[in-house]
């Protein structure tokens, strides 16, 4: 029975220990994913699955080196992005002219959105009368407030 609390501590010790590898390899996870692969594949270098691929194999041993020696995944994506330019990033950055890029899809939907929602009003004639073509001033039959005056003065003649 006076094992069981050294058990309890030696594997709370092994838990403890695993976790900082843990969090390594979700930061290379993260820094393979952040980089295209460049060997034609069109995959991150996480995904490339060409067997004997020339370039996520390396990198992605480099990237462990990197951080083993210490380098942070935004500084290991930087020498990347020196090396090889923008091409080789997997999401375009947040600044200059490639935030349209981050922008351009939201404002399409939104745009889209509009549309829609203006379109089904229409058809349903939820609209105000001023803003259909052809009403004067009236309904959706363009006639004015003396027009139906005086249509209704007519049809009560003919009772």
């Amino acid at each position: 029975m006076r094992l069981r609390p050294y058990i309890a501590l030696a594997m709370t010790l092994c838990l403890l220990a695993a976790v900082p590898m843990a969090f390594a390899q979700m930061a290379q996870k993260e820094v393979e994913e952040a980089l295209t692969c460049q060997c034609g594949c069109g995959l991150t270098v996480a995904n490339c699955n060409h067997l004997q691929c020339g370039f996520a194999i390396p990198v992605r041993e480099e990237i462990a080196a990197a951080l083993a020696a210490g380098e942070t995944g935004e500084q290991i994506i930087a020498g990347y992005r020196t090396e090889y330019g923008e091409k080789v990033l997997s999401a375009p950055t947040k600044e200059g002219f490639n935030l349209l890029a981050w922008i351009t899809p939201y404002a399409a939907i939104l745009f889209g959105a509009l549309v829609i929602v203006l379109t089904v009003r229409r058809w349903t004639g939820t609209l105000p009368a001023e803003a259909l073509p052809g009403a004067a001033g009236g309904g959706p039959s363009g006639l004015g407030k003396a027009d139906r005056e005086r249509i209704a003065r007519e049809l009560e003649e003919l009772d």
